[in-house]
């Protein structure tokens, strides 16, 4: 009776709150590791992919950049040439004139083809840099989270790093990922500027479709809250279209 009356506590209270506590550190246990092992799947198959896809395009601008730069093979031949009217002339005795040299500008297609597959490369790079980075915070973040003490410390240890997570918008982060790859994949179709005109219409007229189709799938969730296809950009429209509209004109009142 003393020790109640001087405030001490109740085993029977201590024991059923480290119950409760050691309930909501169970499931918050399974969510976290649910979601960030998510996260990291997600993110190898964007390193694979970014990999493979940096390897081919690679490929494409050795071969590209070729057209930025004198061509010594035409520079061989042009100088030959020049030694062959310069002998032709002075066998018949006339005068041979040296043309001046041309000067080398490359074509406004090879330029925007090269540029633009080097902004392909750089955002193929970028996403891989992103996605290894991601898996060590996923993993720094299990560590934490796994450490071993009193439910009660766990319970605010999980909710700290929760909040840490949407304070600093892991999620976005996540969701920007594959959007740097779908647009380094659309700057790859840059390849269609400087080939045939028929075939860059009809190549053209494909890209049409899969970009109707992707911009489809990225609107279909802000319609149909069921849908199962998104896109990273699906989100950014949802938050857009919960906007109430602005009234911009306002009628006055009698």
């Amino acid at each position: 009776m003393a020790k109640e009356a001087m405030g001490a506590p109740d085993p029977n209270e201590d024991a059923s709150a480290s119950k409760v506590w050691a309930v909501y550190v169970s499931e918050a246990e399974k969510y976290d590791r649910s979601l960030v092992e998510s996260w990291k799947s997600n993110m190898e198959g964007m390193l694979i992919f970014a990999g493979l896809f940096s390897a081919s395009l690679t490929a494409f601008i050795i071969e590209s950049y070729k057209t930025l730069v004198p061509d010594s093979g035409d520079s061989t031949v042009q100088l030959l040439a020049r030694i062959s009217q310069q002998l032709s002339a002075a066998a018949n005795g006339s005068t041979f004139h040296v043309p001046p040299p041309t000067h080398f500008s490359p074509r406004t297609t090879s330029l925007v083809c090269n540029a633009l597959w080097f902004i392909s490369l750089g955002l193929s790079l970028a996403c891989a840099l992103i996605a290894t980075l991601l898996e060590q915070w996923a993993r720094d973040f299990l560590h934490k989270a796994d450490m071993r003490s009193a439910p009660v410390i766990r319970a605010r240890i999980f909710s700290y790093l929760y909040y840490g997570l949407k304070r600093f918008n892991m999620h976005t982060v996540v969701d920007i990922i594959p959007l740097l790859l779908h647009t380094s994949l659309l700057f790859f179709f840059a390849f269609l500027l400087p080939i045939n005109p028929v075939v860059t219409y009809i190549a053209v007229g494909l890209l049409v479709v899969v970009v109707a189709a992707y911009s489809l799938l990225t609107v279909l969730p802000v319609w149909y809250l069921d849908c199962p296809y998104r896109t990273p950009l699906s989100a950014a429209f949802w938050r857009i279209s919960q906007f109430p509209p602005k009234r911009w004109l306002t009628w006055p009142t009698v």
